[in-house]
């Protein structure tokens, strides 16, 4: 899931994750598991929260995509939250999560811009529609 602040333009920002075996700078969207019973919807709701401390208002699905390991179905969605709230890492799961701005995406910010998702996942998907304001 793609967490954003809805404001367009460069500093629109996002919501990415770091995983805790990933190369520096990589980042990608927040990830997680529908529980048993639970609404695909609610599990946005509840992943955010857990993993980055942030409680996100509004959620949109995208799309879906087949993932062969281990064998999984994998859902996009767009969830819109308040860009002011204070990140908390998850350290069990994540080596970070902070907010980027779209334009630190296109590399125009004070650093390199983060490397993200390679094509063929629906993360590179949200994150680059999100990014070229393709929504």
């Amino acid at each position: 899931m793609l967490v954003h602040d809805g404001v367009p333009g460069d500093a629109g920002r996002c919501l990415l994750t770091r995983g805790l075996s990933w190369p520096e700078g990589r980042y990608s969207c927040v990830a997680g598991f529908v529980e048993p019973g639970e609404a695909a919807e609610a599990a946005v709701f509840r992943e955010v929260a857990e993993e980055t401390g942030v409680r996100i208002r509004e959620v949109r699905y995208l799309a879906s995509q087949a993932w062969p390991l281990p064998a999984s179905l994998m859902l996009g969605f767009y969830a819109l939250a308040d860009s002011d709230q204070p990140v908390v890492v998850e350290e069990v799961e994540l080596a970070d999560a902070r907010w980027f701005t779209r334009g630190e995406l296109h590399g125009r910010g004070p650093g390199p811009a983060p490397v993200v998702p390679p094509p063929l996942s629906i993360a590179h998907e949200l994150l680059t529609a999100w990014r070229d304001e393709r929504l």
